[in-house]
């Protein structure tokens, strides 16, 4: 199911700065993405704003933008979207039900669950019966996945597999599409080839100017990652 059809951003509104993310390639000559897949994924090195994009999408979605949904209320600042002003998103139906999940802000997101589970007393009904700081951070990401996503939302996840061993990204996509089937989106940043991999999927690289489509195998992710393991001791001798 496709229910974010179209994020359209506004150059023509960008403030007159050279700072970042708007003298970004990427993003000079970009003006939509089109989104045609349930499951769309951002490449790009570091520093390309296929993170900086993907926040904007959740502060446009309403999502808390250190990590969480539409409900998520919590004193922690908000990540600075810079970009999230500059975006408009269209929609086929809207979807109001989500997530955002950001890796580096995790910690404060289990951390308000644990005093939302002071207050309210629900037994971590949504996230695997205990709480998230109580599990290692594979666990807890893991935990998220399986019990608060659910068909018929709308993910956005930036690198998941920060937390994850192979043998769990691998699983994270046995779960995807068990969700995708039920009518879940997802948009994800990642590093991860295995991800990538994911059947069907449109892969986006940030490292154009503007944002390409590119296919799995030609990524760089892939590229590298194939010709390492072939031979990781020839690999280092080419530096």
């Amino acid at each position: 199911m496709v229910y974010l059809r179209t994020i359209k951003l506004l150059r023509e509104e960008f403030p007159n700065t050279k700072e970042y993310p708007f003298h970004l390639p990427s993003l000079r000559k970009l003006k939509t993405i089109d989104l045609e897949a349930s499951v769309t994924f951002f490449v790009g090195e570091n520093g390309s704003g296929k993170s900086t994009m993907l926040e904007g999408v959740a502060y446009q979605c309403g999502f808390h933008t250190a990590g969480g949904s539409r409900n998520n209320y919590y004193d922690v600042d908000r990540s600075d979207s810079s970009l999230g002003d500059y975006i408009r998103l269209s929609w086929l139906p809207k979807m109001t039900n989500g997530f955002f999940l950001r890796a580096e802000s995790f910690y404060h997101f289990a951390s308000h669950i644990d005093e939302t589970e002071r207050i309210r007393g629900t037994g971590y009904s949504g996230y695997g019966g205990r709480s998230l700081h109580n599990q290692s951070h594979g666990e807890s990401f893991f935990a998220l996945f399986a019990n608060r996503f659910n068909g018929r939302g709308i993910y956005l996840l930036d690198e998941p597999e920060a937390a994850l061993s192979p043998k769990r990204q691998i699983a994270f996509l046995y779960l995807m599409q068990d969700l995708v089937e039920e009518g879940a989106q997802f948009i994800i940043a990642t590093h991860s080839p295995i991800l990538l991999g994911y059947p069907d999927a449109k892969i986006l690289n940030f490292d154009e100017s503007p944002v390409q489509e590119v296919n799995y195998r030609d990524t760089e992710h892939y590229q590298l990652t194939r010709r390492f393991l072939e031979n990781p001791a020839i690999f280092l001798n080419e530096k």
